[in-house]
């Protein structure tokens, strides 16, 4: 599967092209400063859960395929909150993942108390401004779609905005990607070219993040021994979805994922 990341961007920047037809950035701006909801701070939902899993409502992979087509976004990500999620991720592209601004909407007005992370290719600041509208507590930027200078800019506008900034790392060259103005650091275990997984990468990597910011593991996780082994290398999340999404009821997935999780723990 070659370097499916450039096609998914690509496609992204078409995507967004068209959007700003429809709607002119300046609007997108006007409309985002009536958004007065304040955010639920990603960062600190983090530092302060037991089990730090962000719990992902996921319908496919490009990779994978559909893991849960018909998914109930409102009824999953309930259930999620309920089990003890730290945070909640949703995915808003639809040619690859099958997600979408609907399925956001349902998740924002579903959930209150935990963070929501608008999960996406961000390449343009258009999309920052319509997580804003859209009710995002956080965004995602993938150090791999952006240059070292967007990301600065897109995170300095994703604050201006009042919303928190989730980068993405997958290699030791990105590691001069991460910058003052980002709140929480991933470290993606599959490699964003071929989409093959390997948790060990994030092990290798967890050293060279400055422990100043609060790191995340990203992919690849299923085995609850894993999430307590990187808890005692430094790492305060996990994102975690198809591990839950797979199953007929990933709410009840996951309870039993952190259970197992606080049972290793308390050893």
């Amino acid at each position: 599967m070659e370097n499916i990341l450039q096609t998914i961007c690509d496609n992204k920047r078409l995507e967004v092209a068209r959007q700003k037809e429809a709607a002119a950035i300046s609007f997108l701006d006007y409309i985002a400063s009536f958004q007065k909801r304040g955010k639920v701070s990603f960062r600190q939902a983090l530092a302060a859960s037991a089990s730090g899993v962000i719990a992902e409502f996921k319908r496919r992979s490009p990779s994978k395929g559909w893991i849960h087509a018909d998914a109930d976004v409102t009824g999953i990500v309930q259930d999620y909150e309920a089990a003890g999620a730290a945070a909640i991720s949703c995915l808003t592209d639809e040619q690859f993942f099958g997600g979408g601004f609907k399925d956001f909407k349902k998740a924002r007005a579903a959930i209150s108390r935990i963070p929501l992370l608008r999960k996406d290719f961000i390449v343009d600041e258009y999309q920052i401004y319509q997580s804003k509208i859209m009710g995002a507590d956080v965004i995602l930027l993938i150090a791999a779609c952006l240059t070292k200078d967007e990301t600065v800019r897109f995170a300095a506008l994703a604050h201006e905005l009042d919303m928190e900034v989730l980068l993405e790392i997958h290699s030791e060259e990105e590691l001069p990607y991460i910058h003052p103005l980002i709140d929480v650091v991933g470290v993606n275990n599959r490699n964003l070219k071929t989409f093959a997984t390997d948790v060990r990468h994030t092990i290798e990597l967890a050293a060279k993040i400055p422990d100043t910011f609060l790191k995340i593991s990203e992919s690849g996780l299923s085995d609850p021994q894993t999430v307590v082994d990187l808890r005692k290398k430094g790492f305060s999340g996990f994102l975690m979805g198809e591990n839950f999404m797979k199953t007929n009821q990933p709410g009840k997935t996951l309870s039993e994922f952190i259970g197992k999780v606080n049972e290793l723990t308390s050893r």
